[in-house]
């Protein structure tokens, strides 16, 4: 019950900023899901960093979300090199006074663009024309895939998937995360009067069910190289916030992208 109802709260939460919810407050959730991220990434990975330069670091890395608001990826790369720009002087400038400034710039700009860039792309999926459409299809799809891989990792799940980095994944999970996903995809296509054509959806689901899974294995494998469990405490049971868009992070870029270039 603790994860269920911060789940179902979550849940609640999503559909209602997605549906009836101005693009400019969709983007300030998103800026704010940004920084809570990437306090959660420093916190895991920089704990040596605890000074006025943590706080700086945050607000470097936001550069990509700060300029999705304008709808566009030309302004999200220039938020990219603006970040990358500030965090280099920031290096630069604790260079000698940090244990590694090497360290800290790889880990300031590697969070740069798997955090706050791969939220940015959300904020440009949620401007696109059927923006509502697509990040409610790709929800259905993350979601289904958890729960498909759930239940058939604990009914079939025998050859573990990687188990050096996440012990609990296997073989059946994965299969399971599949057709859940597709299933999933197919069944939110039906709810929209405009839905996309169904052996492209497929093939997209699959795609994502893919990355996704390779999302909640990049989460596990940074949480694993710093001894760490969760990434946070903020969602009770469900872990940081990191530990519940480890999946959306790495998808929402490959779907904005698929639609940019008219793959879908």
């Amino acid at each position: 019950m603790s994860r269920v109802i911060p789940g179902i709260c979550l849940a609640a939460g999503w559909f209602l900023l997605l549906f009836w919810g101005p693009f400019a407050l969709f983007w300030a959730v998103m800026l704010l899901g940004a920084v809570l991220g990437l306090h959660e990434f420093f916190r895991m990975t920089l704990g040596s960093v605890r000074d006025w330069r943590e706080a700086a670091t945050v607000v470097c890395c936001l550069g990509p979300v700060l300029a999705s608001f304008f709808g566009s990826g030309d302004a999200v790369l220039a938020g990219i090199m603006f970040s990358l720009l500030a965090l280099a002087a920031l290096a630069l400038h604790g260079y000698g006074s940090m244990d590694d400034s090497l360290q800290y710039a790889g880990y300031a700009g590697f969070a740069c663009i798997y955090v706050s860039a791969c939220i940015a792309h959300m904020v440009l999926l949620r401007a696109h024309p059927q923006g509502v459409f697509w990040l409610t299809m790709l929800v259905a799809i993350v979601a289904g895939s958890d729960t498909g891989a759930y239940y058939a990792g604990r009914a079939f799940g025998k050859r573990k998937l990687f188990p050096l980095i996440s012990p609990k994944k296997t073989v059946a999970g994965g299969v399971g995360g599949l057709v859940a996903g597709v299933v999933a995809a197919e069944g939110i296509n039906l709810l929209f009067p405009q839905p996309a054509h169904p052996v492209t959806l497929l093939l997209v689901a699959v795609v994502l069910v893919v990355i996704g899974i390779a999302g909640d294995l990049t989460e596990s494998m940074i949480k694993r190289s710093v001894a760490c469990k969760d990434s946070g405490t903020l969602l009770f049971g469900h872990g940081g916030l990191l530990d519940r868009l480890d999946s959306l992070l790495l998808t929402a870029p490959v779907l904005y992208y698929l639609l940019r270039f008219g793959l879908v």
